[in-house]
């Protein structure tokens, strides 16, 4: 069932923006209850929304929280490690376009509740699985990534649809909060979890009863249907209200445009294809950081000597603790200042939101490589410079975000969001977290064995991201160039 059936006369009579009749005139009780009290059920949708993307990031880094348990668990090679990671990602992101195709056309609150199912379900059964079944282990994280790609590709495109541009940024801002601080919590469930129980596995039972939790809420808070917005959806005038019955009858005939016919128009758009690559080069930065950080800074600990080689069954995870509290405070940070930031440069700049993105990419590639090269000397250097990369990573995170919505027309944005999911993981932290590990592989295999050589392949293979880093600015800098004109022909 489509999710807009029965929309054309609602909004005409009732002057209504968001909620939605059903195909026979009824109303769902939390749709009624929003008439009373609009903005209250729309800051309901957003909480219950957040609090799932909070969910789907923790599991996303449970695994790199304990990477180094899994390792010595199922005796992995650093190739082999990676490639963990490299399955979530890749079935991550060839599920996207067909939940964009689907959260185009059909019921979103159904969709979403059947990801938090699947994922939080097949999480739960990863822990029980043996030291013998490592592939089935492989298998169990890319259906988790098949569940959170329902999620990622069309909550973004409920909250847009409740918001005004204004609103929409602050709104997005705190929705994607919720990457680093899940991605931290990821870290830290998982590091606290194997600590205090002996057992890694006990990290992969946590969320899924605080999915089971966002299920009932996505049940109980959120409307069955949300008003897809349109343009004609703000008038308030006569002519303004028949318009929107009539735009809304326009949603319903391009709904029947084909995915390749939307794919076509989204390759025209210039602002959409090279955002899309700086988000591609963000993302391989961050899933090559995200997968070996705790493990690269163990091994610098132990050259200086500061920690001894992991022997016993449960090994030392302060580093991922310790890692996921900075991703946590710095992907605030960066998320609100990023935010502050394009309201501000808005006003004197209509190029601001690329430009930014580009000045914090070029940052956060310099406090990469400084580093990575202080790494052997000093851990707390290497702590401070790793945050403040990650810091202005985090900058960018919404303001991608709210460009798409900006350069795309509101019938095309979750096939836009899937398209981009699909281009940043393909190229980007698809690949990463297993290239990082089959360069340090082969540095490996042409140097002698030794604890000095296992932390110098790490510090040598992750240098590339510095680059890629640069090259993601860059990219930005050039959707500043068609940004305007983009922008404009959205609008029209």
């Amino acid at each position: 069932e489509h999710e807009d059936t029965g929309l054309l006369l609602q909004p005409l009579l009732e002057g209504q923006n968001y909620g939605a009749a059903a195909a026979d005139g009824t109303q769902c009780p939390s749709v009624a209850v929003s008439r009373n009290n609009p903005a209250k059920r729309d800051c309901l949708v957003v909480a219950v929304l957040c609090f799932g993307n909070l969910i789907n990031f923790i599991d996303w880094f449970i695994v790199p929280g304990i990477l180094l348990d899994i390792q010595k668990y199922f005796r992995l090679s650093d190739g082999k490690t990676g490639l963990l990671q490299t399955v979530f990602t890749l079935c991550y992101m060839l599920a996207a376009p067909i939940f964009g195709y689907l959260g185009d056309r059909y019921n979103r609150k159904i969709i979403l509740g059947a990801g938090i199912f699947f994922w939080s379900g097949v999480t739960l059964g990863s822990s029980f699985i043996t030291e013998s079944h490592y592939r089935i282990f492989v298998l169990s994280r890319g259906l988790v990534g098949i569940g959170s790609a329902s999620y990622s590709t069309i909550a973004p495109t409920i909250i847009a649809d409740l918001f005004e541009e204004g609103k929409r940024t602050t709104v997005l801002s705190i929705f994607y909060i919720f990457i680093p601080v899940g991605s931290g919590c990821g870290y830290m469930l998982a590091a606290g979890m194997a600590k205090s129980t002996g057992d890694w596995h006990w990290a992969f039972r946590v969320t899924p009863c605080m999915g089971g939790l966002a299920l009932l809420l996505l049940i109980l808070l959120v409307p069955h249907r949300i008003q897809r917005r349109t343009a004609a959806h703000r008038a308030l005038s006569i002519s303004g209200m028949i318009q929107r019955a009539d735009e809304n009858a326009d949603v319903h005939r391009t709904a029947k445009t084909t995915w390749c016919q939307d794919v076509g128009s989204l390759a025209k758009n210039c602002s959409f294809v090279c955002s899309s690559l700086g988000l591609t080069a963000m993302a391989f930065v961050t899933g090559a950081l995200g997968m070996w950080m705790p493990l690269f800074l163990y091994r610098a600990q132990v050259v200086q000597g500061i920690v001894p080689p992991c022997l016993q069954e449960s090994c030392n995870s302060s580093n991922s603790l310790i890692f996921g509290g900075i991703t946590i405070g710095t992907g605030i940070l960066g998320i609100i200042a990023g935010a502050e930031a394009t309201r501000r440069l808005r006003k004197i700049n209509n190029k601001a939101d690329p430009l930014i993105c580009a000045t914090s990419m070029f940052i956060s590639a310099l406090c990469l490589y400084i580093a990575l090269m202080v790494a052997q000397m000093s851990i707390l250097s290497t702590f401070i410079f790793i945050a403040f990369g990650e810091l202005f990573l985090s900058v960018n995170w919404a303001v991608v975000t709210d460009i798409l919505l900006y350069v795309v027309t509101p019938r095309r944005q979750s096939t836009a969001i899937a398209l981009q999911i699909l281009v940043s993981h393909l190229l980007g932290d698809a690949g990463s977290p297993y290239l990082i590990g089959v360069i340090s592989n082969a540095i490996q295999a042409n140097n002698i064995p030794s604890l000095q050589w296992s932390f110098r392949s790490m510090q040598y293979s992750f240098i590339i991201c510095a680059f890629v880093g640069v090259f993601g600015g860059g990219f930005f800098l050039l959707t500043s160039f068609y940004v305007e004109e983009d922008r404009k022909e959205a609008q029209r």
